[in-house]
């Protein structure tokens, strides 16, 4: 059941209103809405550590992480002073700055597959400009990509592209010609066989092929055994770029992402999220061979007023430097998504609710149900109906989850065994 409204969110009820005066929707990104969940978004006002507070006083477990950055947790004194040194000097130059190239040198480190990273101010900048850098590379224009993944709202990939259009249950978006998605060729996650067959029909035609490594728009799933070494091999067989989109995973699931965790290489990734440190900012990256031909040393064009923005730049120096010193940070919060799954499922089952969960790293899901969710066909209309009743359970209960059934948790190095029992409790309740 929806919770209704009450005292407890009088303040975030008169914003929302208030939004919706001169905000379409009344929020700035369409899954905050509580569109799939129903009800009206909680308006949040500050954060600390493993914490939220709303406008109304009311305190929350996040399991959110501003959808991901915030690995470290809210206001991690290092990120923190960073942010507050730069802001002494400026806020931006629109010219280049030494903390870039310090934080593409620390990337470089971190994940020695890359020759060369550009700095644009979003993880759809980065999709998109990934992309087209493989097109003008491979003078080809058709690409892969696969159902349920999301690579950002350019375009080319609002095909099928997972949480946010499943969430508003938007099947075509107005306002992209066909013509432009021509070219978007799909298949479901983890069928190498329909990837083999796409190659089979489009001979010397695709240019990239577009992958979240571990997916994360339909709840977190794992690419099966050997999957991503196939299509690593489909691709040099044919010619074609391979893209990993580690936006979400990038320096979230290791140091080196998923190219680390998998051991399997691709030639451009794209990033988000972390690398901000909880500001707006993405990359590109990858091969020299292909990242030439990017302007100014190439024809393929990309540009970017506020790229590399030194407050974002300095924030994502701060936190992957924390990240790089202190790799334990990545035992400590698998070891954490590794409890939550097994305690959750335990506690669903035992209470009579059929559960699956899925959990890499710090990445974590849970669809109702007892079918493994293994690409974005499996997610069931009922799973999503019984997820959306759990969130506002958990929601009234002082946990904070993403707002639709189709988005992965992220975990933060700020949980502590204290948070994990406040939330096992919470569900222990639930029925």
């Amino acid at each position: 059941m929806i919770q209704s409204v009450s005292n407890r969110y009088i303040q975030s009820e008169r914003m929302f209103k208030q939004a919706e005066k001169s905000i379409p929707g009344g929020v700035n990104s369409p899954v905050r809405a509580f569109k799939s969940v129903g009800g009206n978004p909680v308006f949040m006002k500050r954060a600390n550590g493993a914490f939220l507070y709303d406008v109304d006083g009311n305190e929350y477990v996040d399991y959110i992480n501003s959808w991901g950055p915030m690995i470290l947790g809210y206001n991690h004194k290092d990120v923190v002073s960073a942010i507050q040194e730069q802001l002494r000097l400026a806020t931006t130059f629109g010219a280049p700055t030494e903390v870039e190239t310090q934080l593409a040198e620390l990337i470089k480190t971190m994940v020695p597959s890359l020759d060369l990273i550009r700095f644009v101010s979003s993880g759809t900048e980065a999709c998109m400009s990934a992309l087209r850098l493989a097109r003008g590379y491979t003078k080809r224009n058709k690409f892969i990509k696969f159902s349920g993944c999301y690579h950002g709202h350019a375009d080319p990939f609002l095909v099928q592209a997972g949480s946010g259009l499943a969430t508003l249950n938007i099947q075509n978006t107005p306002g992209v010609p066909s013509a432009v998605t021509d070219d978007t060729l799909v298949a479901p996650y983890n069928d190498v066989a329909a990837v083999e067959q796409l190659f089979e029909d489009y001979p010397n035609e695709i240019a990239a092929l577009i992958i979240e490594p571990i997916a994360g728009n339909m709840g977190c799933i794992r690419p099966a055994d050997g999957f991503l070494e196939k299509l690593r091999e489909l691709c040099n067989t044919n010619g074609t770029v391979l893209i990993f989109d580690e936006v979400m995973t990038g320096f979230r699931i290791t140091p080196g992402g998923v190219q680390g965790f998998m051991g399997v290489e691709a030639d451009l990734v794209t990033y988000g999220k972390v690398i901000g440190g909880g500001l707006p900012v993405g990359a590109f990256g990858g091969k020299k061979e292909i990242m030439n031909h990017i302007a100014p040393l190439g024809q393929v064009y990309q540009a970017g007023t506020l790229s590399g923005n030194p407050l974002a730049v300095s924030a994502g120096y701060a936190t992957l430097k924390v990240l790089n010193e202190n790799q334990e940070i990545y035992t400590n919060i698998q070891n954490t998504g590794a409890l939550l799954k097994k305690e959750i499922h335990q506690i669903l089952s035992q209470n009579g609710i059929a559960n699956s969960i899925n959990q890499v790293g710090s990445m974590i899901s849970i669809s109702f149900g007892e079918k493994e969710i293994t690409n974005f066909e499996d997610i069931t209309p009922s799973s999503i109906e019984k997820f959306n009743e759990f969130f506002h359970f958990m929601l009234s209960h002082g946990i904070y989850l993403p707002p639709s059934g189709y988005e992965t948790w992220f975990i933060s190095d700020a949980i502590s065994s204290s948070h994990i029992d406040k939330t096992l409790t919470a569900i222990r309740k639930f029925k």
